[in-house]
């Protein structure tokens, strides 16, 4: 079959769930009209998100926080136990670190703000979608700031490298690959290459694992 042949990948389908109805349809309105999206519905609460995820079955649920009826938190909760295939990422004006640690125990696979554009949020789906967990960074500057490390006698033994540990810390402070690299004069693929090794090392999923256990370790 040559690539002209190919059928396109299907879109992925979208929730969008919010208690206020114009954020609730400007963001549904804004994501209809990327490439490779569709979105299949609207909720207005948490309860409301459960039901229609089990019904209409999106890939992704872009999830807001406070919300009548049932919160965002506990909707994530509840449907990592009866939908685990989908993705939910938050998306709020709360960037309370409380919230943020919550919603990702919870399940959630993602935590953004609001004031992102439509084209980083469409992107944002897409990487949910994939598997992939995100953060924003501002979010991740101040949630690692504002946790307290551990002093160096409580400290655990940090079962890395010292270059590991290094990049785990950069990755903590929500640096980007191409700004470790920049920082440690290394190649954005060795950097890549250091990540996945630490990832597998510590048994984490993701980037925003890998900023708790830092923190966990006494790396900040």
């Amino acid at each position: 079959m040559t690539t002209d042949d190919q059928e396109p990948a299907p879109p992925v389908r979208v929730l969008v769930v919010d208690d206020q109805r114009l954020i609730r349809d400007g963001i549904a309105s804004l994501l209809s009209i990327r490439p490779g999206i569709a979105v299949v519905g609207t909720a207005v609460d948490g309860r409301d998100a459960v039901a229609k995820t089990l019904e209409l079955g999106p890939d992704v649920v872009l999830m807001d926080v406070r919300m009548p009826e049932m919160d965002g938190v506990e909707a994530v909760a509840v449907l990592r136990g009866r939908a685990p295939e989908c993705r939910v990422v938050m998306l709020t004006t709360f960037d309370d670190e409380e919230y943020v640690v919550q919603a990702l125990r919870a399940g959630a696979h993602g935590y953004l703000l609001k004031d992102l554009p439509a084209e980083e949020l469409a992107h944002a789906v897409r990487l949910a979608h994939a598997g992939v967990t995100q953060l924003d960074s501002s979010i991740a500057r101040h949630l690692t700031a504002s946790l307290p490390s551990l002093g160096p006698a409580q400290a655990p033994a940090v079962p890395l490298s010292p270059r590991e540990t290094d990049i785990l810390r950069l990755v903590a402070q929500g640096h980007t690959n191409r700004e470790i690299a920049a920082r440690l004069y290394l190649s954005e693929g060795t950097v890549k290459n250091h990540i996945s090794r630490i990832l597998t090392r510590l048994a984490l999923r993701d980037r925003t694992q890998a900023a708790l256990r830092a923190r966990d370790l006494g790396l900040l």
